[in-house]
């Protein structure tokens, strides 16, 4: 399970990062007050805009961070008292972190089975199955560098994957993938969620949520404005899909932001 309660996060900004954005303040609140849980046998999405706090709140939770305030606790562990045993019942994959280009696959997947204290045998197994399942069997002695950008993707998945973790936080797992590798994903997801694990998830695509999360949060400028089911959230927001919803959202707080 994973609690989350009143989460804020400030940033300081450099002189170039004032310039970037237009404003004369060095301090930026990227994640402002914000609670929710996700629970064993479910897929819980974060769902918003580019820059909204999506990443920040995953890496929080992931350990990467700490909350400026607030509080949040993984497996019934706070993320501020024993971040080490946190990182060993969880996976967190983002974009933005890559497996080393010089390295095949099959490498990889073995140093960091090793790295979570696997043995041989468990590392093996493990492998088997996963490059199995998503078909990297194929090219698991080739580089990094020589696959392509759907097999790196899901050589990373499997071995963020390698220790069998009980939490899985993605950071927009799907973006930039073609077609037939993000359902590949999206259906893995699916079978960890039935497996009982508590899977939480960052996307701005809005089909992928609708057809793939039990429970939505919609993050604005760094604020939860709504939670739910999609049913729930449609009803609330007197929309019939998940984009009118968020587009209804988002006017509303932006006027409310506009009126402060």
């Amino acid at each position: 399970m994973i609690c989350i309660n009143n989460l804020t996060k400030v940033y300081k900004l450099t002189r170039k990062q004032m310039q970037e954005q237009k404003t004369k303040k060095n301090m930026k609140k990227a994640v402002d007050q914000l609670s929710l849980k996700a629970v064993p046998g479910e897929i819980y999405g974060l769902l918003g805009p580019n820059g909204a706090g999506k990443t920040t709140v995953l890496r929080c939770v992931a350990t990467l961070l700490k909350p400026t305030d607030g509080s949040i606790s993984v497996g019934g562990i706070d993320t501020l008292d024993k971040s080490e045993e946190i990182r060993k019942k969880i996976s967190f994959l983002t974009n933005e972190i890559k497996l080393d280009p010089q390295f095949s696959a099959k490498y990889m997947f073995n140093f960091f089975g090793r790295l979570h204290g696997l043995d041989e045998a468990a590392i093996n197994e493990r492998r088997e199955y996963l490059f199995n399942y998503f078909g990297i069997k194929g090219f698991e002695d080739k580089k990094i560098d020589e696959l392509s950008t759907g097999m790196k993707q899901k050589a990373s998945l499997a071995v963020s994957l390698v220790h069998d973790p009980e939490i899985v936080i993605f950071d927009e797992p799907t973006t930039g993938l073609d077609i037939v590798t993000a359902r590949s994903v999206t259906d893995y997801l699916k079978l960890l969620k039935e497996e009982g694990k508590t899977i939480i998830i960052s996307t701005h695509i809005m089909t992928e949520a609708e057809k793939l999360c039990d429970r939505i949060g919609i993050i604005i400028d760094g604020r939860l404005v709504m939670e739910g089911t999609l049913d729930e959230i449609l009803k609330d927001t007197n929309t019939a899909d998940l984009e009118d919803a968020f587009f209804e959202l988002y006017k509303q707080n932006s006027r409310e932001e506009a009126c402060i």
